[in-house]
């Protein structure tokens, strides 16, 4: 397909490899560069008060005069939700299907941006012509309808990404992949493919969606009360079967939350939910009916469903709560850190007096293809090269091993690194040394400015509280004029730790009383031996380490 001879085929992951989300791939062929994706990931554990984090798009930046466009695959927060803070940076078009630049804008909003977006709309048979290669698509089967693969061809042949995809043999019109289309595009060959790595520990098949649909259908006829469903805004498949459900059962459906009324008139508009009308009702009408009438749907991103859920279970919900009878079907999948957040939510609920359907994959499955649809995806595509992508690093190895299994020899599968330039040249994998590609944290309104510092300082601060250390001078007669006052927080309780206060204060007093006494004296000599002389003292007394914050005041 491309005409030119291209001298030099690089792939750079900038994120999306060793981790979940975050996704940005590079492919640069000669001087052109076009991004895969560019997708937010949510913050692990130790990275305390962090909203999202996003990928670091220095080398970007720097060469964005050779960036030819960003494509997205799909809708998702972690192929999409970066979108915003690169735009921020660099002014490049952006090549989408019309549902995911609908989802993006509203991301996009969500996250306060008032800049332009130079958004172009593309479909699976759209091709683009660039100087140095042409870009194609074609559909794949994910949880969201408009998901596609993107497909570099280069005159060594086409570098394939795949995007999120599984194969459902039951998919619905919306969701069904375009496999004549692959082989056709394998019939011309490819030099490399980078595949979906999520669901590689998975053997054999991810459950159909059919499965989902009917065990959906049984809960739904066989519930006496109230249903209250969640599951994610962005997850619409699954957002589909429980409006069918309710449809069945003769149910009406309230929606709950934000992200779920801002995407529901796009999906709808652009017919991707099918919904009759008669079913929905606003969330004040509930009252007005039977409890066996009634589904409550709610969703959100990552965690939000869940957070609504154990405000209902804790009755403090503004408009939902739960009552005895409910049945509350959970379509939320167990992902990496929310799996005890899940468990502590359903013993609320249980507490609450709910029936909980839960803990099975009748009621959710993976949007990810398991062992045997990746195989299928290398066997159709018969790459030269092969790359997996989008996945911890655990995940990533074992679909390098499902390719080995497929024929693929190890010295054409590449593991790679985040920011790691992998040059395909002369027939192999070549490594081209590295880019900058960290995490950027995103707290607030701050771009980039919490790093591992103040990740280090909250972490003392979370674990062993703060000392605050006040102490009022008169340099000029050399003597204490107030002080010193010790303040606690998150160390030790005042009332039951007066006699420790006050032997650290008296230590202060005497480090203050000799530093002055010297002919010169500074402020920030004293500041240490402050902090260097309450750091053992408190460590000898309580085996903690506060942070110590010394304040000197000066009067004259």
């Amino acid at each position: 397909m491309n005409r030119i001879e291209n001298n030099s085929i690089k792939l750079i992951a900038i994120g999306g490899v060793g981790e979940l989300g975050k996704n940005m791939y590079l492919v640069e062929v000669d001087e052109d560069i076009f991004v895969i994706d560019a997708g937010l990931m949510f913050p692990e554990n130790e990275m305390l008060g962090i909203d999202i984090v996003i990928p670091d798009i220095s080398y970007l930046i720097q060469n964005q005069h050779r960036v030819k466009g960003i494509f997205l695959t799909h809708g998702h927060e972690d192929h999409i939700g970066a979108l915003s803070y690169v735009l921020r940076q660099i002014d490049v078009p952006v090549y989408a299907t019309r549902l995911t630049i609908e989802l993006t804008k509203v991301k996009m909003k969500s996250q306060d941006y008032s800049g332009r977006a130079r958004f172009v709309e593309v479909n699976s048979d759209t091709v683009l012509e660039f100087d140095t290669a042409t870009v194609s698509f074609f559909k794949t089967n994910h949880s969201v309808p408009d998901s596609v693969a993107i497909c570099v061809h280069t005159s060594e042949g086409a570098i394939v990404h795949t995007g999120d995809f599984k194969f459902d043999q039951a998919a619905d019109d919306l969701y069904k992949p375009e496999i004549g289309k692959m082989v056709k595009i394998a019939e011309q060959g490819v030099l490399c493919l980078l595949s979906d790595s999520t669901e590689a520990e998975k053997p054999g098949y991810t459950t159909s969606e059919a499965v989902v649909a009917r065990e959906m259908n049984d809960a739904f006829y066989n519930a006496k009360g109230r249903i209250i469903a969640a599951c994610f805004a962005s997850d619409l498949n699954r957002i589909q079967h429980i409006f069918d459900a309710a449809y069945e059962s003769r149910r009406k459906v309230a929606l709950v939350g934000k992200s779920l009324q801002r995407i529901f008139d796009i999906v709808i508009k652009l017919e991707y939910l099918h919904v009759h009308d008669e079913i929905i009702i606003p969330l004040s009408e509930i009252k007005n009916y039977p409890d066996d009438e009634l589904v409550i749907l709610t969703t959100g991103r990552q965690g939000e469903p869940i957070d609504a859920l154990q405000k209902m279970a804790k009755q403090t919900d503004k408009y939902v709560n739960i009552q005895q009878g409910d049945t509350v079907v959970f379509a939320v999948p167990a992902i990496r850190g929310n799996e005890l957040f899940i468990s502590r939510t359903v013993d609320m609920l249980y507490r609450a007096g709910a029936v909980v359907l839960a803990g099975k994959d009748c009621y959710h499955t993976s949007s990810h293809g398991s062992q045997e649809e990746l195989k299928f995806m290398i066997n159709i595509m018969n790459p030269r090269f092969f790359i997996p992508v989008h996945g911890e690093y655990k995940m990533l190895k074992a679909h390098a091993k499902v390719a080995k299994d497929c024929g693929l020899t190890d010295d054409r599968i590449y593991i790679p690194e985040k920011g790691e330039v992998v040059e395909i040249k002369n027939d192999r994998f070549q490594a081209g040394g590295k880019v900058p590609a960290g995490n950027v944290l995103i707290d607030g309104s701050g771009i980039g400015d919490v790093g591992n510092i103040v990740l280090r300082d909250r972490k003392l601060l979370s674990k062993d509280g703060i000392l605050i250390v006040v102490v009022t001078l008169n340099r000029v007669e050399k003597k204490i004029s107030a002080g010193p006052e010790i303040i606690s927080r998150g160390f030790v309780y005042v009332r039951e730790s007066e006699k420790l206060l006050d032997e650290a204060a008296k230590r202060v007093h005497d480090i203050v009383e000799q530093s002055i006494a010297k002919d010169t004296f500074d402020w920030t000599v004293i500041k240490q031996d402050m902090r260097d002389s309450l750091n053992q003292f408190l460590y000898e007394k309580t085996k903690r380490r506060p942070m110590i914050l010394p304040i000197i005041m000066e009067v004259k």
